[in-house]
């Protein structure tokens, strides 16, 4: 293994089932056979021999049970999965991983394995991930018994579940659940775009609706239907309101089976082994970002770990926004599109690029950390059949938390340069938690089975603080007006460690 070597991204892969349980046990899919399907797939993709004896490190990306705390295993516990799938694909690594959590894993994993092999490390890694949802919670609705317990001797890394996401505030106040945060996120978009709730509402709509048209074509789609703006757009039984101004179909679907895989290896290796060039698709910039608990970032209409990350990718390619022919951007809800354009400076509403390869989160489906993967997987397909095009993949952790991007092509590029260690933002804000009055800076209101249950807002201090509260039931009754209530004074009373609101 030599330093300095170049390295390629040559196989990738994915899979699908629609197994749900409704017609019995058989065929059904587990996060373990999704991945060795994948793999497989990948490994035939390069197209050559001798692929799965060359791979001396294989990291799979966290499925959901292993990435919160004391989550239970219904179907049973494969305690090794890096070590199962290992052996499944006929594969001996030296090196085995289980990565952290977050949807940036899968870009942040190419990032690190193509820096490992320019520094000579390691000489071919098989990146694997996979989400069998769908199939746990079909197999629990319809009572079938389904059996995902496995178990492997081979050592390997756990990177554990990373640092909190979650502040003691946030949780207090009951944001504890992704669509809350990013509701907060949106809200403070259509605030700052002057946009009462149905207007937003259409604006997410019209984001969105190219991305079910490419989910509908696409083969490994898990919810292949082009919807129309005004049925994204209007509350209904098929399209209920979960997180004001989130409506079921602009949140990520996790009911998925599907599995994606990745091999990257040095170009001395591939030559060894026989690998076409039009295979290749090398690796041009790449870039990382984080950012801290949302409570304390100076501002909610934008992502500064986006911005970042984006800046590093395009400055290390050499490339700009313009010079990109294709693009997959994480689409878990329409405000991280709205940023990532917003920091790429793509006007979404008149470019003609399509933002999405796969179709998105809530269309193509939603694989917990896993989605990027499928964003790579199709990157590739692309720019294989776009020979010497740009294209970018953003993917995104936690609540715009951790940022992983990638500028790739099947150019050779003339040098490589390995991901700079993830840039932190340099400001943060106080939060007031005691009685105040303030102007309200963004807001949710949570849903639940009997209708709206909770209203939860942000707002500022003259002296920059910010506040954290939830609504009385008046202010909650206002928060349900279709009008956005951004801007507008609010009086805060603190009782214990939880703040209560009335418009002042």
């Amino acid at each position: 293994m030599a330093k300095g070597d170049l390295p390629v991204l040559v196989g990738v892969g994915q899979s699908l089932s629609q197994w749900d349980g409704t017609a019995g046990p058989a065929g059904a899919p587990s996060p373990l056979s999704l991945m060795v399907d994948a793999s497989k797939a990948a490994l035939d993709d390069t197209g050559a021999a001798g692929i799965a004896g060359a791979i001396d490190t294989l990291a799979v990306v966290r499925i959901f049970e292993d990435s919160v705390r004391g989550a239970p295993h219904p179907h049973g516990h494969n305690t090794n999965l890096p070590g199962t799938l290992a052996r499944d694909i006929g594969a001996a690594p030296a090196n085995l991983i289980y990565e952290t959590v977050g949807g940036q894993s899968p870009q942040a994993l190419v990032n690190e394995m193509a820096a490992k092999v320019f520094e000579g490390e390691i000489e071919c890694a098989l990146i694997s991930g996979s989400e069998a949802n769908r199939a746990s919670k079909g197999a629990r609705r319809n009572g079938v018994e389904i059996n995902w317990a496995d178990e492997a001797d081979a050592e390997y890394e756990d990177r554990g579940t990373g640092p909190m996401m979650l502040s003691r505030e946030e949780i207090k106040h009951g944001i504890v659940a992704p669509a809350y945060f990013y509701a907060m996120f949106e809200n403070a978009i259509a605030g700052r775009e002057g946009r009462s709730r149905s207007e937003h509402r259409k604006a997410m709509a019209e984001l969105f609706q190219p991305f079910t048209a490419v989910a509908a074509k696409n083969p490994y789609s898990q919810f292949p239907v082009e919807r129309s703006v005004e049925f994204l757009s209007t509350p209904s039984k098929a399209n209920y309101e979960y997180a004001d101004p989130f409506l079921k179909w602009f949140i990520a679907q996790d009911a998925v089976n599907q599995g994606a895989a990745a091999i990257v290896m040095s170009s001395s290796k591939a030559d060894e082994l026989g690998i076409a060039e039009g295979k290749r698709v090398y690796l041009h910039g790449a870039g990382e970002g984080s950012d801290d608990f949302i409570s304390v970032r100076p501002r909610l209409d934008g992502s500064f770990a986006m911005e970042a990350a984006i800046s590093r990718a395009l400055d290390q390619s050499g490339k700009t926004a313009a010079d990109m022919a294709h693009f997959d951007l994480y689409s878990c809800f329409p405000c991280a599109v709205f940023s990532s354009t917003q920091a790429l400076g793509v006007d979404w509403k008149t470019d003609k690029r399509p933002l999405t390869l796969t179709g998105g989160l809530p269309f193509f489906g939603g694989p917990g950390n896993n989605y990027s993967l499928h964003g790579i997987a199709e990157m590739v397909a692309k720019l294989r059949g776009d020979a010497g095009a740009f294209g970018l993949v953003l993917a995104n952790g936690g609540w715009m938390t951790k940022e992983a991007v990638g500028v790739y092509s099947t150019a050779r590029p003339a040098e490589f340069t390995p991901v700079a260690r993830y840039a932190r933002p340099a400001e943060e804000i106080d939060v007031c938690s005691e009685d105040c009055v303030a102007k309200l800076e963004t807001f949710t209101v949570t849903h639940g089975k009997e209708g709206p249950n909770k209203g939860i807002i942000f707002a500022r201090l003259p002296d920059g603080r910010r506040a954290l509260a939830n609504a009385s039931p008046a202010a909650l009754a206002v928060l349900r007006e279709d009008a956005s209530p951004v801007g507008r004074s609010v009086k805060i009373m603190v009782e214990g460690e939880t703040g209560t609101f009335d418009f002042a």
